[in-house]
């Protein structure tokens, strides 16, 4: 069983904002058996990708031996817990369409593990376009 670094981002942008950053913790802390490394500062940024009220984000290290898709299952299953219900949406070019999220919780990077498929992209094909990613990698590098 190999540990590796999984770096994972966390937004919110309605409701209790704070409170939805920490509910999260709580149940990825419980998830990975209190592997937690390393957190970056909570940040306020603007919408990425369509107009709406400013999310918190932060970066969140643990250390994990599981399997990549099983970490997708424990992140939405966290979302879909603390209410979140949309799905993805897409528009007739294929690009995703955003929306207002209660909780998102992204695979950013997972140790060295490169993977692409249909459900699930590492490194997370985002990671450089998203302004706010970079900073936020950096203070948990």
């Amino acid at each position: 069983m190999k540990l590796r670094e999984l770096y994972l981002l966390l937004g919110t942008n309605l409701g209790d904002r704070e409170a939805n950053i920490n509910a999260a913790l709580a149940a990825l802390d419980v998830a990975f058996k209190g592997r937690r490394l390393r957190m970056s500062q909570v940040v306020e940024t603007e919408a990425c990708g369509f107009s709406g009220p400013p999310f918190l984000n932060a970066v969140v290290v643990y250390a994990s031996a599981r399997k990549p898709e099983s970490i997708l299952r424990i992140c939405k299953q966290i979302e879909r817990s603390m209410g979140r219900t949309d799905s993805p949406e897409y528009d007739p070019d294929g690009r995703r369409i955003y929306h207002d999220r209660l909780i998102d919780i992204d695979i950013l990077i997972y140790g060295n593990v490169q993977l692409s498929t249909p459900s699930l992209t590492i490194p997370h094909p985002q990671v450089a376009s998203r302004p706010f990613v970079r900073p936020l990698l950096s203070q948990v590098f």
